[in-house]
């Protein structure tokens, strides 16, 4: 009669006489004469106790340091600002203290001088080179002024032949009361000192205020009318005549 089956248990039967063992999850212990296996923590030395490491501070990590502070990020912007704008503003100085004047107050610094230039000329002229003084009133004026010279010159010869008298002008002030440069005019006042020196005797010295009207041409500014203003008169107002010594 057959024997009853043993029940099955969770014990693993026993390895017959010859076989292997099976392997099991712990690492057997090594032979004698072997090394021990490397771990991945190094045995300290004996009596040292370990040290943490720390990292290495390089100098990268302290500048994204100090460039996440958001008070050093304004305080840099505000500096390189304030640089900007001081090295703006010098130039900016430097500029304007070299540029010199705009081109119309420089049109009209040539107009005023070349209109007092003219005045001058007309209140100038000696008996002794009575001609060059005239041709001198010719070159310095255009229009109907310059007609009346051209026609009247051998009658002012005579004149001033007959007096014997020096007449020279030194300006006192002259001022532009208008410019038109598209009609190539303008106005001008000028105050000056007169003196008239006869053959004989003293020199006599007065002081006239003259307004005279000036017209560009082909060779500048020249008068085109000359006149004496009257005491109280306005300033802009202007004569036809010729003023001379």
């Amino acid at each position: 009669m057959d024997k009853a089956l043993s029940p099955a248990t969770d014990e693993a039967p026993s390895p017959a006489a010859g076989e292997a063992s099976p392997a099991t999850d712990e690492t057997p212990s090594p032979a004698a004469g072997e090394a021990s296996p490397a771990t991945d923590e190094a045995a300290p030395a004996t009596g040292a106790a370990p040290e943490p490491a720390t990292p290495a501070q390089t100098p990268a990590a302290g500048t994204r340091r100090w460039l996440s502070d958001p008070v050093f990020v304004t305080a840099l912007v505000l500096v390189v600002l304030a640089a900007a704008f001081a090295g703006w503003a010098g130039l900016s100085w430097y500029g304007a203290a070299h540029a010199g004047p705009p081109q119309s107050a420089q049109l009209r610094d040539r107009v005023l001088q070349a209109g007092e230039q003219a005045v001058q000329n007309f209140n100038t002229l000696d008996y002794r080179k009575v001609t060059q003084g005239l041709a001198l009133w010719e070159q310095s004026s255009t229009g109907t002024l310059h007609d009346q010279i051209v026609a009247g010159h051998a009658q002012f010869a005579r004149d001033i032949q007959q007096t014997k008298t020096i007449t020279t002008a030194r300006i006192l002030d002259g001022a532009l009361t208008s410019l038109n440069v598209r009609s190539r005019t303008a106005n001008i006042i000028v105050a000056l000192q007169i003196t008239v020196t006869p053959a004989k005797g003293t020199p006599a010295v007065k002081q006239s205020r003259l307004a005279g009207r000036l017209t560009r041409t082909a060779d500048g500014w020249k008068l085109s009318s000359l006149g004496t203003v009257p005491v109280g008169a306005a300033a802009g107002s202007t004569g036809t005549g010729a003023a001379g010594g």
